[in-house]
């Protein structure tokens, strides 16, 4: 294990017994050859999600592995993952395998290729593996969540993204802020753009989200996030004299 990785990839899992040791194992395939590490935190599984990656230490010696006492949500195991992190680079992507690894380092090249001020590459996805009533229900939400914030971006929920540690941690936390990293980044002063990436059908499990659960938690989270553009006083850069 590298002691200090350039990337650090982190990935949230809850009740992913069936799809994290695959998940894992492509992800060290598609990194191989750059100093990277793994990062799954498990979400207080109930099934033998911690157990399953535990044992692929020894398989993968770029795994680590955190777990969560009580479960706290998707936002908050990115975060727990992020703090624990040692890369400059974060990539992270959903536990349930239907982002493909494989399109991570080619955000991870396009993020190091610019400048400091490109705080996040994300993934938008191409030919989703949903069924139509969630691609709906992601359209819908996308469009509102985007005119009102003026993010420019047209997938939120797209779990692939690779974006720089330091930003990330400028940031406020709140549930559900994986979704609205576009336009935190932007509120910072950041620049963010977005690649197409592929996407799967889920082999295994069950989806933790609902429509109607998500419509509920985006009404406070978009209001929440005006909030917080229309109390944002950015100076346009710092200098010491």
């Amino acid at each position: 294990m590298v002691a200090t990785p350039d990337i650090s990839v982190v990935v949230p899992v809850f009740d992913e017994a069936g799809a994290a040791p695959a998940l894992a194992q492509e992800i060290a395939a598609a990194f191989a050859g750059r100093s990277f590490e793994i990062i799954f935190v498990d979400d207080a599984s109930r099934d033998d999600t911690r157990a399953v990656l535990s044992a692929l230490r020894a398989e993968i010696p770029q795994l680590r592995v955190l777990s969560h006492q009580r479960n706290s949500g998707q936002s908050r195991a990115i975060r727990s993952g992020i703090l624990g992190a040692r890369g400059a680079v974060i990539v992270t992507l959903d536990g349930d395998g239907q982002n493909d690894p494989a399109d991570g380092p080619a955000l991870v090249d396009t993020l190091m290729a610019a400048g400091p001020d490109l705080a996040m590459v994300g993934g938008e996805r191409v030919n989703r593996q949903d069924s139509q009533a969630k691609k709906w229900a992601s359209r819908f939400g996308n469009g509102i969540r985007r005119r009102l914030l003026h993010d420019t971006a047209r997938d939120t929920g797209c779990g692939l993204k690779a974006f720089r540690r330091e930003a990330f941690l400028r940031l406020p936390y709140f549930d559900h802020v994986h979704r609205y990293l576009p336009a935190l980044m932007l509120r910072e002063g950041y620049r963010v753009e977005f690649r197409p990436v592929h996407h799967r059908h889920r082999q295994t499990g069950q989806s933790k989200y609902t429509n109607v659960g998500r419509l509920l938690a985006s009404v406070s989270d978009l209001l929440g996030v005006m909030w917080l553009q229309s109390r944002s006083r950015n100076p346009g850069g710092v200098e010491e004299l």
